[in-house]
Protein backbone atom coordinates (compact mmCIF):
# COMPACT_ATOMS: atom_id res chain seq x y z
CA UNK A 1 0.00 0.00 0.00
CA UNK A 2 1.29 3.25 -0.79
CA UNK A 3 2.24 5.59 2.04
CA UNK A 4 0.33 8.86 2.09
CA UNK A 5 2.98 11.83 2.87
CA UNK A 6 2.30 13.32 6.03
CA UNK A 7 2.73 17.52 6.66
CA UNK A 8 2.22 19.58 9.05
CA UNK A 9 1.91 23.46 9.36
CA UNK A 10 2.29 25.62 11.96
CA UNK A 11 0.55 29.07 11.62
CA UNK A 12 1.73 32.22 13.72
CA UNK A 13 -0.97 34.09 13.70
CA UNK A 14 -2.16 37.61 15.40
CA UNK A 15 -4.52 35.49 17.62
CA UNK A 16 -3.74 32.13 18.20
CA UNK A 17 -0.80 29.60 17.16
CA UNK A 18 -2.18 26.59 15.57
CA UNK A 19 -0.21 22.97 14.66
CA UNK A 20 -2.14 21.01 11.68
CA UNK A 21 -0.79 17.65 10.16
CA UNK A 22 -2.26 15.21 8.09
CA UNK A 23 -2.39 13.90 4.31
CA UNK A 24 -4.00 14.32 1.14
CA UNK A 25 -5.66 11.52 -1.04
CA UNK A 26 -6.29 13.30 -4.41
CA UNK A 27 -7.28 17.20 -3.36
CA UNK A 28 -8.59 16.17 0.40
CA UNK A 29 -6.93 17.09 2.93
CA UNK A 30 -7.18 14.41 5.95
CA UNK A 31 -6.24 15.67 9.38
CA UNK A 32 -4.88 13.31 11.86
CA UNK A 33 -3.87 16.55 14.62
CA UNK A 34 -4.31 19.80 15.35
CA UNK A 35 -3.73 21.76 18.33
CA UNK A 36 -4.42 25.57 18.94
CA UNK A 37 -3.29 28.18 21.38
CA UNK A 38 -4.93 31.24 21.88
CA UNK A 39 -2.14 34.07 22.59
CA UNK A 40 -3.36 37.40 21.24
CA UNK A 41 0.27 37.73 20.46
CA UNK A 42 -1.06 41.27 18.43
CA UNK A 43 -2.87 42.18 21.26
CA UNK A 44 0.90 42.48 23.03
CA UNK A 45 2.55 45.10 20.37
CA UNK A 46 3.86 47.88 22.38
CA UNK A 47 3.77 51.40 21.61
CA UNK A 48 7.03 51.23 19.52
CA UNK A 49 5.63 48.40 18.21
CA UNK A 50 7.67 45.85 19.51
CA UNK A 51 6.42 42.29 21.65
CA UNK A 52 6.47 42.42 25.31
CA UNK A 53 8.82 40.13 26.72
CA UNK A 54 6.36 38.25 28.52
CA UNK A 55 4.06 37.89 24.92
CA UNK A 56 7.42 36.58 23.67
CA UNK A 57 8.35 34.11 26.25
CA UNK A 58 4.68 33.01 25.64
CA UNK A 59 4.97 32.78 22.09
CA UNK A 60 7.94 30.51 22.73
CA UNK A 61 6.69 28.81 25.24
CA UNK A 62 3.88 27.55 22.93
CA UNK A 63 6.26 26.86 19.80
CA UNK A 64 8.46 24.69 22.21
CA UNK A 65 5.62 22.14 22.79
CA UNK A 66 4.60 22.29 19.27
CA UNK A 67 7.99 20.86 18.20
CA UNK A 68 8.01 18.27 20.55
CA UNK A 69 4.55 17.33 19.24
CA UNK A 70 5.85 17.54 15.78
CA UNK A 71 8.79 15.42 16.25
CA UNK A 72 6.08 12.70 17.90
CA UNK A 73 4.13 13.20 14.99
CA UNK A 74 6.97 11.39 12.79
CA UNK A 75 5.43 14.21 9.64
CA UNK A 76 7.57 14.00 6.53
CA UNK A 77 7.41 17.49 5.83
CA UNK A 78 6.50 20.49 7.93
CA UNK A 79 6.54 24.13 7.17
CA UNK A 80 6.01 27.40 9.40
CA UNK A 81 4.77 30.89 8.89
CA UNK A 82 4.28 34.12 9.97
CA UNK A 83 1.99 36.80 9.39
CA UNK A 84 0.74 40.15 10.31
CA UNK A 85 2.08 40.40 14.03
CA UNK A 86 5.48 40.02 13.53
CA UNK A 87 5.59 41.62 10.08
CA UNK A 88 4.92 44.72 12.52
CA UNK A 89 7.30 44.25 15.23
CA UNK A 90 10.39 45.72 15.49
CA UNK A 91 11.89 42.80 17.29
CA UNK A 92 9.88 40.03 15.01
CA UNK A 93 13.00 38.62 13.81
CA UNK A 94 14.30 38.20 17.18
CA UNK A 95 11.20 36.28 17.95
CA UNK A 96 11.37 34.35 15.14
CA UNK A 97 14.95 33.33 15.29
CA UNK A 98 14.25 31.72 19.12
CA UNK A 99 11.26 30.33 17.75
CA UNK A 100 12.52 28.53 14.49
CA UNK A 101 15.05 26.79 17.40
CA UNK A 102 12.54 25.78 19.47
CA UNK A 103 10.29 24.46 16.62
CA UNK A 104 12.49 22.86 14.80
CA UNK A 105 11.09 24.21 11.82
CA UNK A 106 12.59 27.31 10.26
CA UNK A 107 9.62 30.05 10.86
CA UNK A 108 9.04 31.98 7.21
CA UNK A 109 7.84 35.73 7.45
CA UNK A 110 5.78 35.67 4.16
CA UNK A 111 4.33 39.21 2.94
CA UNK A 112 0.85 40.19 2.85
CA UNK A 113 -0.06 39.52 -0.36
CA UNK A 114 1.63 35.83 -0.12
CA UNK A 115 -0.52 35.01 3.14
CA UNK A 116 -3.77 36.26 0.58
CA UNK A 117 -2.61 33.69 -2.02
CA UNK A 118 -2.25 31.30 0.68
CA UNK A 119 -5.61 31.78 2.00
CA UNK A 120 -7.49 32.10 -1.52
CA UNK A 121 -5.97 28.40 -2.38
CA UNK A 122 -6.77 27.20 0.69
CA UNK A 123 -10.35 28.28 0.44
CA UNK A 124 -11.04 27.04 -3.00
CA UNK A 125 -9.37 24.03 -2.64
CA UNK A 126 -12.71 23.18 -0.07
CA UNK A 127 -15.15 24.27 -3.12
CA UNK A 128 -16.72 22.84 -5.96
CA UNK A 129 -14.37 22.80 -9.38
CA UNK A 130 -15.42 25.31 -11.60
CA UNK A 131 -14.69 28.44 -13.20
CA UNK A 132 -16.36 31.01 -11.24
CA UNK A 133 -14.89 34.54 -10.04
CA UNK A 134 -14.65 33.85 -6.55
CA UNK A 135 -13.67 36.90 -4.02
CA UNK A 136 -11.99 35.33 -0.97
CA UNK A 137 -11.84 37.80 2.46
CA UNK A 138 -10.36 36.50 5.47
CA UNK A 139 -10.52 38.84 8.63
CA UNK A 140 -7.47 37.60 11.10
CA UNK A 141 -6.29 39.47 14.45
CA UNK A 142 -4.03 42.28 12.69
CA UNK A 143 -4.82 41.98 9.31
CA UNK A 144 -7.59 41.78 6.86
CA UNK A 145 -6.97 39.60 3.26
CA UNK A 146 -8.62 40.18 0.01
CA UNK A 147 -8.18 37.79 -3.14
CA UNK A 148 -9.52 37.77 -6.39
CA UNK A 149 -9.37 34.92 -8.93
CA UNK A 150 -10.87 32.66 -11.56
CA UNK A 151 -10.84 28.32 -10.39
CA UNK A 152 -7.34 27.92 -8.08
CA UNK A 153 -5.52 31.16 -9.57
CA UNK A 154 -6.00 34.45 -7.92
CA UNK A 155 -4.99 37.69 -9.60
CA UNK A 156 -5.52 40.34 -7.46
CA UNK A 157 -3.79 40.32 -4.02
CA UNK A 158 -4.42 42.57 -1.14
CA UNK A 159 -3.48 42.90 2.42
CA UNK A 160 -4.84 45.43 4.79
CA UNK A 161 -3.42 46.16 8.53
CA UNK A 162 -6.56 45.69 10.26
CA UNK A 163 -8.18 43.17 12.02
CA UNK A 164 -10.67 41.98 14.81
CA UNK A 165 -7.61 41.69 17.86
CA UNK A 166 -5.99 45.17 17.21
CA UNK A 167 -9.59 47.19 16.46
CA UNK A 168 -11.15 45.46 19.66
CA UNK A 169 -7.77 47.02 21.37
CA UNK A 170 -7.63 50.52 20.01
CA UNK A 171 -11.68 50.75 20.03
CA UNK A 172 -12.82 49.26 23.09
CA UNK A 173 -9.74 49.17 25.50
CA UNK A 174 -12.45 49.94 27.74
CA UNK A 175 -14.42 47.32 27.34
CA UNK A 176 -17.55 49.15 26.44
CA UNK A 177 -20.12 47.93 24.11
CA UNK A 178 -21.62 51.87 22.41
CA UNK A 179 -22.77 52.99 19.61
CA UNK A 180 -20.07 55.94 19.23
CA UNK A 181 -17.17 53.51 19.48
CA UNK A 182 -18.91 51.01 16.62
CA UNK A 183 -19.01 54.21 14.54
CA UNK A 184 -15.87 55.00 15.55
CA UNK A 185 -14.36 51.30 14.65
CA UNK A 186 -16.13 51.39 11.50
CA UNK A 187 -15.38 54.66 9.95
CA UNK A 188 -11.57 54.20 10.83
CA UNK A 189 -11.64 50.57 9.30
CA UNK A 190 -13.53 51.96 5.93
CA UNK A 191 -10.54 54.75 5.78
CA UNK A 192 -8.26 51.63 5.76
CA UNK A 193 -9.76 49.82 3.65
CA UNK A 194 -10.72 52.87 0.99
CA UNK A 195 -7.71 51.33 -1.30
CA UNK A 196 -9.66 47.98 -1.82
CA UNK A 197 -12.63 49.54 -3.57
CA UNK A 198 -10.21 50.01 -6.73
CA UNK A 199 -8.86 47.49 -6.84
CA UNK A 200 -11.88 45.11 -6.08
CA UNK A 201 -14.80 46.15 -8.42
CA UNK A 202 -18.47 45.23 -7.61
CA UNK A 203 -19.84 42.65 -10.44
CA UNK A 204 -15.73 41.16 -11.11
CA UNK A 205 -17.08 37.90 -9.23
CA UNK A 206 -19.65 35.30 -8.80
CA UNK A 207 -19.47 34.94 -5.01
CA UNK A 208 -17.79 36.06 -2.27
CA UNK A 209 -16.28 34.18 0.39
CA UNK A 210 -15.49 34.79 4.50
CA UNK A 211 -13.23 32.85 6.42
CA UNK A 212 -11.39 33.31 10.02
CA UNK A 213 -12.49 33.62 13.09
CA UNK A 214 -15.14 36.56 13.01
CA UNK A 215 -16.94 34.99 10.08
CA UNK A 216 -17.18 31.75 12.18
CA UNK A 217 -18.67 33.40 15.33
CA UNK A 218 -21.28 35.41 13.25
CA UNK A 219 -21.89 31.84 11.46
CA UNK A 220 -21.89 30.36 15.22
CA UNK A 221 -24.55 33.02 16.64
CA UNK A 222 -26.36 32.91 13.55
CA UNK A 223 -27.23 29.07 14.15
CA UNK A 224 -27.62 29.37 17.61
CA UNK A 225 -30.14 32.28 17.60
CA UNK A 226 -31.93 29.31 14.50
CA UNK A 227 -31.25 32.02 11.91
CA UNK A 228 -29.88 31.45 8.38
CA UNK A 229 -25.87 30.73 8.45
CA UNK A 230 -25.29 28.96 5.67
CA UNK A 231 -24.77 32.94 4.28
CA UNK A 232 -24.12 35.98 5.89
CA UNK A 233 -25.73 39.02 4.62
CA UNK A 234 -25.00 42.85 6.14
CA UNK A 235 -28.10 42.55 7.91
CA UNK A 236 -26.61 40.09 9.83
CA UNK A 237 -23.46 41.66 10.89
CA UNK A 238 -25.85 44.88 12.21
CA UNK A 239 -28.43 42.26 13.54
CA UNK A 240 -25.26 40.85 15.79
CA UNK A 241 -23.78 44.67 16.10
CA UNK A 242 -27.15 45.25 18.20
CA UNK A 243 -26.61 41.87 20.55
CA UNK A 244 -23.51 43.50 21.37
CA UNK A 245 -25.10 46.95 22.17
CA UNK A 246 -27.50 44.97 24.65
CA UNK A 247 -24.98 43.65 26.61
CA UNK A 248 -22.76 47.06 27.47
CA UNK A 249 -19.62 45.35 28.56
CA UNK A 250 -17.01 42.59 26.85
CA UNK A 251 -17.28 41.37 30.27
CA UNK A 252 -21.28 40.66 29.78
CA UNK A 253 -21.06 39.45 26.81
CA UNK A 254 -22.24 36.04 26.42
CA UNK A 255 -24.40 34.92 23.44
CA UNK A 256 -25.56 31.44 22.38
CA UNK A 257 -23.19 30.17 20.12
CA UNK A 258 -20.66 32.82 20.44
CA UNK A 259 -17.27 30.83 22.08
CA UNK A 260 -15.45 32.25 25.07
CA UNK A 261 -12.18 32.91 23.07
CA UNK A 262 -13.72 34.69 20.79
CA UNK A 263 -15.30 36.79 22.85
CA UNK A 264 -13.37 39.29 23.92
CA UNK A 265 -12.52 40.42 20.41
CA UNK A 266 -15.46 40.54 18.53
CA UNK A 267 -16.63 44.09 18.47
CA UNK A 268 -13.10 44.89 16.50
CA UNK A 269 -13.75 42.16 14.29
CA UNK A 270 -17.72 43.00 13.38
CA UNK A 271 -16.37 46.76 12.73
CA UNK A 272 -14.00 45.65 10.56
CA UNK A 273 -16.36 43.40 9.08
CA UNK A 274 -19.28 45.62 8.00
CA UNK A 275 -16.58 47.98 6.43
CA UNK A 276 -15.71 45.30 4.41
CA UNK A 277 -19.12 44.63 3.60
CA UNK A 278 -19.51 48.44 2.56
CA UNK A 279 -16.36 49.10 1.03
CA UNK A 280 -17.05 46.29 -1.21
CA UNK A 281 -20.31 46.92 -2.03
CA UNK A 282 -21.38 43.36 -0.46
CA UNK A 283 -24.62 42.00 0.65
CA UNK A 284 -23.77 38.88 1.27
CA UNK A 285 -20.87 36.64 1.69
CA UNK A 286 -20.29 32.37 2.28
CA UNK A 287 -18.65 31.25 5.40
CA UNK A 288 -15.98 29.49 4.21
CA UNK A 289 -13.31 26.52 5.36
CA UNK A 290 -9.75 26.39 4.46
CA UNK A 291 -7.77 29.62 4.53
CA UNK A 292 -4.34 29.76 5.12
CA UNK A 293 -3.08 26.52 6.46
CA UNK A 294 -4.63 24.27 4.30
CA UNK A 295 -2.78 27.21 1.41
CA UNK A 296 0.16 26.13 2.87
CA UNK A 297 -0.49 22.37 3.31
CA UNK A 298 -1.11 22.48 -0.63
CA UNK A 299 2.33 24.27 -1.32
CA UNK A 300 4.20 21.77 0.73
CA UNK A 301 2.23 19.24 -1.10
CA UNK A 302 3.20 20.20 -4.63
CA UNK A 303 7.15 20.52 -3.28
CA UNK A 304 6.62 16.91 -3.44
Amino acid sequence: MKKHLLLAVVDLGSNSFRLESGFFVGNDFHSTAYVKQNLRLGASLEPERGLSAEAMQQGWDCLRDFGVRLRSLGVDRACAVATQTLREASNGQIFIDRGSELLGVPIQLISGEQEADFIYRGVVAQLPAGSQRRLVMDLGGRSTELALGQGLQAHTLASYPLGSVVWTARFFADGRLTAPAFERAYQAACAVLQPAAARFIPNTWDCAYASAGTASAVRDVLEAHHRPADVITRQDVLWLQEQLLRCEHIHNLVLPGLRADRAPVVAGGLSVLLAVFDTLGLEAMLPAQGALRLGVLHGLQQQA
